[in-house]
């Protein structure tokens, strides 16, 4: 149960605390005009989603569990401008050609850091991550997945055409893996399988991922051949050691690019409906 913690020192009263909370829980009490919860039971309805807490200029308000000493500042000078915002989404690539290097496990971990903090449905944080770090256990994956292919093109063939299977088949015959595309690293997105919110939770986390690696000069790919594979079958789920109840919910290369991109190719005009 999360509680709310006053410094009454530092606290201005000014109400942007009760602003910011996203279910109304929080009011300023009517004897000292502190902030406190709005009932008894609010305590136990807080998401934990720190709005209160990273709202107050003051720094006198905190969580249990989430002191805002321990809450790192926004830094505005570290913000990026719309142009810059702008550029980075435009200028952003899908890698499919890597280095023969791999990225060190700390940045890594640190690009998931940055994942973590992608939104999620009630702040319920649902994203579990599998990180495949050596090649050769990547291209196991993919060997899983060519197996994965077969097996539609056996016994679902129209849906093995649809999904141009049997080019992708020939092709790794031929030593073209069209699946991990040589990638050193795989990072793969899974949660409970039953709960609603977990895939888009895990869909918008794989994507701060991949802007992310961007930023730490890494490039990115959607993996959906290996996501699709990954979701459903099983000698891949029991290789990935999936726990019973979890689903992959998306899967994501990562490495050094083999090229780089000098130009923002042209893309069709937005499709919009002003209603």
């Amino acid at each position: 149960m999360n509680q709310l913690l006053i410094n009454r020192e530092e606290c201005q009263k000014d109400g942007l605390c009760v602003a910011a909370c996203p279910l109304g829980l929080i009011v300023l009490h009517k004897e000292d005009g502190f902030p406190a919860y709005i009932t008894k039971g609010a305590a136990a309805a807080c998401i934990a989603c720190g709005h209160c807490m990273a709202v107050c200029p003051h720094g006198a308000l905190s969580l249990t569990g989430m002191l805002a000493g321990d809450c790192p500042p926004v830094q505005k000078e570290l913000l990026p401008t719309p142009e810059q915002v702008r550029h980075l989404l435009l200028s952003r690539r899908s890698i499919r050609a890597y280095q023969d290097r791999p990225a060190d496990r700390a940045v890594l971990q640190e690009i998931i850091n940055v994942a973590a903090y992608a939104p999620s449905g009630h702040n319920i944080q649902p994203v579990h991550w599998i990180v495949v770090e050596e090649r050769e256990q990547v291209r196991q994956l993919s060997a899983l997945v060519v197996d994965w292919m077969s097996e539609l093109m056996r016994e679902k063939p129209d849906m093995a055409k649809a999904m141009n299977l049997e080019q992708i088949v020939k092709a790794w015959t031929k030593g073209a893996d069209r699946i991990c595309r040589q990638a050193p690293h795989v990072v793969l997105a899974h949660g409970q399988g039953d709960n609603p919110m977990v895939q888009p939770a895990c869909t918008i986390a794989l994507t701060y991922l991949e802007l992310a690696a961007y930023g730490f000069g890494l490039g990115a790919c959607w993996a959906g051949y290996l996501g699709a594979a990954a979701a459903g079958y099983p000698p891949l789920r029991q290789h990935l050691q999936l726990p019973a109840a979890h689903k992959v919910f998306g899967a994501m290369l990562l490495g050094y690019p083999k090229v780089k991109y000098y130009r923002v190719p042209l893309r069709v005009s937005p499709r919009i409906s002003w209603q």
